[in-house]
């Protein structure tokens, strides 16, 4: 809770040796921690098209492709170009599907850079279950942005990451400039 004087702070008496440390807590992430919060029946990636683009947390629509950020995202604006098609394999993409991919994906460097000044980008997709492919059975490409110090200890050691903005408001400000 965030008072007029910052963040609450709550003390608490227990076992163990106190430390420097303070703690952030995220209840709403137990869920997904554990395993317990399902996506849609089927694949996600083909059911989100049907929502609204709000609802969805989509970007922009193609002919293809379309772009979505992702519900867990490493870093703020971490969205993914996905094609309509059900299809797994990066070769079984057609021609037209592989261009438009690309073409979001550059898109999308560049809206991010103008929303959110990001220094560099990951980019890429895991292609299969064994190379950590989240969805496997349906191709999506990530594009992460990246700033210089966005990597702490947070996420190595607490498992965490912190996200300074919420997905609809980033969806709200990608979307506009898209």
């Amino acid at each position: 809770m965030t008072g007029p004087d910052g963040p609450e702070v709550v003390g608490q008496d227990g076992v163990g040796v106190p430390d420097a440390l303070q703690r952030l807590w995220t209840p709403h992430r137990l869920a997904y921690v554990q395993g317990s919060k399902k996506p849609d029946e089927g694949c996600p990636f083909c059911h989100l098209p049907e929502k609204s683009d709000e609802d969805a947390l989509i970007l922009a629509r193609g002919k293809n492709v379309y772009g979505v950020l992702n519900l867990y995202p490493y870093n703020p604006g971490h969205l993914m170009a996905v094609p309509y098609r059900h299809v797994a394999d990066y070769p079984d993409l057609t021609a037209e599907e592989t261009v438009e991919l690309a073409e979001f994906t550059q898109h999308a460097m560049r809206v991010i850079r103008e929303v959110s000044s990001a220094h560099g980008f990951n980019i890429g997709m895991n292609q299969g279950v064994i190379a950590g492919a989240g969805i496997a059975a349906h191709l999506h490409q990530h594009v992460v942005p990246r700033w210089g110090g966005d990597a702490n200890f947070m996420p190595v050691i607490g498992h965490t990451k912190v996200l300074p903005q919420l997905l609809g408001e980033t969806r709200k400000l990608l979307a506009a400039a898209w």
